[in-house]
């Protein structure tokens, strides 16, 4: 048990403990990107880790753009200060900084990726999915939709830090998995009190749930992924069956590590199941929860 304050992650064999700061504000984010230790990354641990290299440069590119989606969601809930309070001055700002943490990593786990230039190329093709036709037909199923976002967000990243080797990175996908957590729970309270009005069904809930669920395999990761893909093969042509190929290796370390248990919980929440019912979908909610990220 740490006597000096701090939450120390547990460590792989060989690693050493990076620790893990806690506040006792629960509100906003516990860290800094001044907090992690970047200069004791360990390279050799991730460098020719072409798996890990994809995904956390897709991660940095999508959560450094939160902003685009953030001012989707002001103007759907402008006449509700509280939420856009909240999303202006805590979600947005959490959520930039989770990609510029992961810029940083990015850029010295793999010095020589010029992040800049394919980022430019990926913002130029996610720009045109962030759309009002991207969000719910009502701010209830809105809110729920971005419980399942939540709910993938947290869950992935707690895999990144249950199963990487090398201690920054735990370090770091831990604290985003917290805030992930956390913003799930403001999207549930303001999907409740949104529901209260609204009353939706549960079948069109349910429907907002797998439908979200979906898409984002079918937007983000291929719209992230492509123009890196591009990058490591200069002069090659892509083709679908590289991003499934990617897609099939990320389902190994899914396999091993993805907390489906967590994720099904989330996921579930949002319908309010009784003990019996719920144990009737959870096969259907956990087969759901390994879509967030296969």
């Amino acid at each position: 048990m740490a006597t000096d304050g701090l939450q120390h992650q547990p460590t792989a064999p060989g690693s050493s403990p990076v620790p893990v700061m806690r506040r006792k504000d629960k509100e906003g984010a516990s860290w800094s990107i001044d907090d992690i230790p970047f200069d004791l990354l360990e390279r050799d641990q991730v460098q020719d880790d072409e798996r890990l290299f994809y995904l956390l440069a897709s991660a940095s590119f999508i959560e450094i753009t939160s902003d685009l989606y953030t001012d989707m969601l002001v103007d759907f809930f402008r006449d509700d200060d509280e939420v856009v309070d909240w999303l202006e001055g805590s979600w947005k700002k959490e959520e930039m900084q989770h990609g510029a943490a992961l810029k940083r990593y990015v850029q010295m786990a793999w010095p020589d990726f010029d992040w800049e230039v394919v980022y430019r190329e990926f913002l130029a093709a996610y720009s045109q999915l962030c759309t009002v036709d991207q969000l719910a037909a009502s701010r209830s199923l809105e809110m729920a939709s971005r419980c399942v976002v939540e709910t993938g967000t947290a869950s992935f990243y707690r895999m990144l830090s249950e199963q990487s080797r090398e201690p920054v990175l735990r370090r770091l996908a831990a604290e985003i998995s917290a805030d992930e957590v956390r913003h799930y729970k403001h999207f549930y309270r303001y999907f409740r009190r949104f529901q209260a009005v609204e009353q939706p069904g549960r079948a069109a809930v349910l429907r907002t749930l797998w439908s979200r669920t979906i898409a984002i395999d079918t937007q983000d990761a291929f719209c992230a992924f492509k123009p890196l893909y591009l990058y490591r093969h200069p002069g090659a042509s892509f083709h679908s069956r590289d991003y499934a190929a990617y897609r099939d290796d990320v389902r190994r370390m899914v396999k091993s590590y993805f907390p489906h248990e967590m994720a099904t919980k989330m996921l579930l929440k949002p319908l309010q199941l009784n003990a019996f019912v719920g144990r009737a979908v959870v096969p259907a909610m956990t087969s759901a929860a390994r879509l967030l990220f296969l």
